[in-house]
């Protein structure tokens, strides 16, 4: 009996571990810790992306996290390394830097 029991709690563990990938954890308010469980590497073509989040490090998480909400409104997290997410990171931070009122 006992061992069917833990082979139960493992099935479920497993399940819930292949879920996982790229995932971003529920928000609640002001997070005191990091966002990203795994992140995403591979390529998502932006015509599925809504928004994307840069959240930078600090003291609720010592990585820069990348979310990205896509048009089924799933979160996933980026890899921030990935070239293309690179490519992303940068067009985010120029059009901060051009906005009228960040303007000296």
């Amino acid at each position: 009996m006992t061992g069917k029991v833990v082979a139960a709690g493992m099935a479920l563990l497993l399940i819930s571990v292949i879920g996982t990938e790229g995932m971003a954890l529920a928000r609640s308010g002001i997070e005191l810790r990091c966002q990203c469980i795994e992140t995403h590497s591979k390529f998502i073509h932006p015509k599925f992306i809504q928004n994307v989040n840069l959240t930078p490090s600090g003291p609720h998480c010592k990585n820069v996290e990348v979310i990205a909400t896509l048009k089924d409104s799933r979160e996933v997290c980026l890899d921030p390394t990935a070239p293309w997410v690179k490519l992303i990171i940068k067009a985010i931070l120029d059009k901060a830097n051009t906005r009228p009122d960040n303007l000296s």
